[in-house]
């Protein structure tokens, strides 16, 4: 006589909701947003440093990653680095200037 033991949860699921039929989609997304980690990152993370990263810290810096890009995004035009009106005098200042010196090389 075989007993079989069953489970004392209320759920179908025991084990998280993780499934045969989900399992690739769970992985794909997994892989994504390593990717995403590792490419935006410019350098800063590799693969196994975030693959073996914990969970809850990837998934910290993905939505950091993901803010960031998000918030720099919403001002294309605007560059982070040029600061006052030195952005104004280089658009208005798009002509090109001839030096008024000439320089030779020397005849040896």
């Amino acid at each position: 006589m075989v007993l079989r033991r069953t489970s004392t949860s209320l759920l179908i699921l025991t084990f998280f909701g993780l499934t045969s039929n989900n399992v690739s989609a769970f992985r794909l997304s997994v892989f994504n947003q390593i990717h995403e980690i590792v490419f935006h990152g410019k350098g800063g993370y590799d693969y196994n440093t975030i693959y073996n990263m914990p969970i809850w810290l990837r998934e910290y810096t993905f939505h950091k990653l993901k803010d960031f890009y998000n918030q720099e995004n919403k001002n294309p035009n605007e560059d982070s680095w040029v600061q006052g009106n030195v952005k104004e005098e280089a658009s208005k200042n798009k002509q090109i200037q001839v030096p008024t010196y000439i320089t030779k090389a020397s005849k040896k």
